[in-house]
């Protein structure tokens, strides 16, 4: 699979009801090769997002981020589509003006864990019919993926930032947005 048809099924997601089940169906329809390459570009482009400056920017939203909360968010900016994830990936103060109102009314947070496993829902489904955890066809399909070359990233991250103050410095609008006030 490569990259535009990746992005095309993110931005489906969009307009179509139960997005994620939507992008599960799909993938279980291509084959179990093409289910392997929508990870590669997933993987490809959440450990692209794996940087100080996005953690800074989740740190500032949410009013801290744990390893956990950092990978819904990197999930979310995926999710997001193409266009607002490479603008973020530039400059992540971007969300200040992105993140909808609707956000703080509601008490939501950026973060979307669904879209981290959808290539191996999709593959699992294809095997055996359902969607549960079954260690056996994880290995099966982490075996696959890196028979198409890609090997899953040892991700280190050296924060480059230690007090608000730099924060702020970093990023002025999402601090004026969320610094006093964060969605958590």
């Amino acid at each position: 699979m490569n990259e535009n048809y990746f992005w095309g099924l993110i931005s489906k997601m969009h307009i179509v009801d139960e997005p994620y089940e939507w992008v599960i169906s799909h993938l279980v329809g291509l084959s179990e090769d093409e289910i392997a390459g929508f990870e590669i570009q997933f993987e490809s482009a959440f450990s692209k997002a794996y940087n100080s400056k996005l953690l800074a920017a989740a740190w500032i939203i949410m009013g801290g981020c744990s390893e956990d909360s950092f990978a819904h968010f990197r999930g979310w900016l995926i999710g997001q589509g193409e266009q607002v994830y490479k603008k973020v990936l530039n400059d992540p103060d971007y969300l200040a003006e992105y993140i909808f109102p609707i956000y703080e009314k509601e008490g939501l947070v950026p973060e979307l864990e669904e879209m981290l496993d959808l290539a191996l829902q999709a593959f699992t489904i294809k095997r055996k019919g359902d969607d549960d955890w079954d260690d056996e066809l994880w290995n099966e399909f982490n075996t696959l993926v890196e028979s198409k070359g890609y090997t899953y990233p040892e991700l280190h991250l050296t924060i480059d930032w230690k007090t608000n103050d730099e924060l702020q410095e970093m990023f002025p609008n999402l601090w004026k947005r969320f610094g006093n006030k964060p969605l958590r």
